[in-house]
């Protein structure tokens, strides 16, 4: 279950009471929504009681204990195709309260109740069920689903023991495992690699922390394959939430304050139901300029602040951002990217890759990618079980994903440190730079990118080929490009076949 929403807490009273005679208590009741009621005679326990009605609070005798109350949905993920999560509301008792916050993963064991509906003028109460809880766990770390056995890290490992000789042929093999489908496009699927890798956080003395999460956005036309990217990104997260543009408010991305039987109560949206995995979002231009903004936030601090109806308090989003848009009308490269997509410079600055993907008449590029798809229609083409790409199914990359994030904390070397400032350097003094994506989060993005790098390539060391890798990726979001000759339209960029050699070659030159 995951905890959707939270209410404001209240406090759980037991009052006192005294008839002629006699002294009782009178708890509140649960399933009327925590009214109390008084009795129609004397309730003590002590005699057979006097049968007054008359009765009168005791002063300083109200016990008060904490008191929550969260509404539980069904998690997404393991729910089957078409079904609807189902919710609970669950009622949290003293030290039961504040334990949990909207979008964690929770397991709750308790009594199961009723409650009363809220008495409204002319309309029929019903009852609902509610959980009174004794006990709260938190799951959000324990995926026994990618519980990673010993066989299978060892085939990591013979894996690339095999490919110290070529290791970008090895990695080229992982990447074709990525969208197997869609034929080439290996700098889309190298960038998808690195963004769902990520980074390693960094906390400074301060103790302010950058984000380790890098975001990327997909800028194309239609037909080029952005959303089978999304879908198949979202298969490959462990925690996972696709929504799309159109259909997407600010509320609905961040938190919306709802008000239920009287109390106000914080439901999550999607950027908060995906933290600690990737938020997918389609259709990213149909998205309201007001309903934009409100992310900006979320993508770069990873919190979302919230003040609304008398609550006050922060949420987290570490979540990886992967969007995909279409260009305003037809791609014009001598202008800006936001210009072409309407976007504007500091949402632009937060994705750490921008690839544009347009559709160019190509008649060699169109050849291949026919025989290609027409291949994969005849009968008998199959790979051998001995072949590297064969071994990377979509649960192997699931888990080669989840364990390289979990073993490596890449450390930048000072080689890897001098490619990168270098470069960063160059961009900042070209005359045809981009002001709204040369800036300082250039520098962090690169860092992120070479450090994924490294984790992708099972290394705990950014070396200088994962820094180049990553200036590969940045070079591919700029519109204009002095060191990579396809840049501005990544549609059109294949696996080579000995990409190890060929990195060689160009070093020396």
């Amino acid at each position: 279950m995951s905890a959707g929403s939270a209410s404001a807490d209240s406090r759980h009273t037991n009052l006192g009471f005294f008839g002629i005679l006699n002294r009782f208590t009178v708890h509140p009741e649960l399933e009327a929504g925590n009214r109390i009621t008084l009795p129609a005679s004397c309730k003590s326990k002590s005699s057979k009681g006097c049968g007054g009605a008359n009765f009168q609070l005791i002063q300083d005798s109200i016990i008060c204990h904490d008191y929550q109350e969260i509404k539980i949905q069904e998690n997404i993920q393991v729910l089957g195709v078409g079904s609807i999560p189902r919710s609970m509301p669950v009622i949290l008792m003293d030290d039961l309260v504040d334990i949990v916050k909207a979008g964690d993963d929770v397991v709750v064991t308790g009594r199961l109740s009723a409650k009363w509906s809220p008495d409204i003028k002319d309309v029929r109460s019903n009852l609902d069920p509610m959980l009174i809880a004794n006990f709260v766990r938190r799951t959000n770390e324990l995926k026994s689903d990618l519980d990673i056995p010993v066989e299978i890290i060892n085939k990591f490992e013979e894996f690339w023991t095999a490919s110290r000789i070529a290791p970008l042929k090895g990695r080229n093999s992982i990447l074709k495992g990525i969208c197997p489908q869609i034929f080439g496009l290996f700098t889309v699927k190298l960038a998808v690699a690195l963004t769902l890798i990520g980074g390693v956080q960094h906390v400074d003395a301060s103790g302010t922390k950058v984000r380790g999460e890098p975001h990327m956005l997909l800028v194309g036309d239609p037909g080029t394959g952005k959303s089978q990217f999304l879908k198949f990104a979202a298969k490959l997260s462990n925690r996972s939430v696709i929504t799309t543009g159109l259909g997407s408010t600010s509320a609905g991305l961040t938190v919306t304050a709802v008000k239920d039987g009287g109390e106000w109560m914080l439901e999550a949206g999607a950027l908060v139901l995906a933290d600690g995995g990737l938020c997918c979002i389609d259709e990213f231009d149909s998205m309201r300029e007001h309903d934009r903004t409100t992310i900006h936030e979320a993508m770069e601090q990873q919190t979302i602040s919230i003040a609304k109806a008398g609550l006050v308090t922060t949420l987290s989003t570490r979540t990886t951002v992967f969007g995909a848009t279409n260009p305003k009308g037809q791609y014009n490269p001598n202008e800006s990217l936001s210009v072409n997509t309407t976007l504007s410079g500091p949402l632009l600055s937060r994705f750490d890759i921008v690839l544009v993907l347009l559709d160019t008449k190509d008649d060699e590029w169109d050849q291949i990618v026919s025989s290609h798809i027409l291949a994969e229609n005849t009968e008998g083409k199959k790979g051998k079980t001995g072949d590297p790409e064969v071994m990377w199914t979509l649960p192997m990359l699931r888990r080669y994903i989840h364990y390289v994030k979990q073993q490596f904390k890449p450390v930048l070397t000072k080689e890897a440190e001098r490619v990168i400032s270098s470069y960063y350097q160059r961009q900042r003094q070209s005359g045809t730079r981009n002001s709204a994506r040369t800036t300082v989060r250039m520098l962090e993005s690169l860092i992120r990118l070479a450090q994924a790098h490294a984790r992708l390539m099972f290394r705990n060391e950014v070396t200088n080929l994962d820094a180049i890798a990553a200036i590969l990726c940045i070079e591919s979001s700029m519109t204009t490009s002095a060191i990579v000759d396809t840049a501005g339209n990544a549609l059109h960029s294949n696996f080579t076949e000995n990409p190890d050699q060929e990195c060689i070659l160009k070093c020396d030159s």
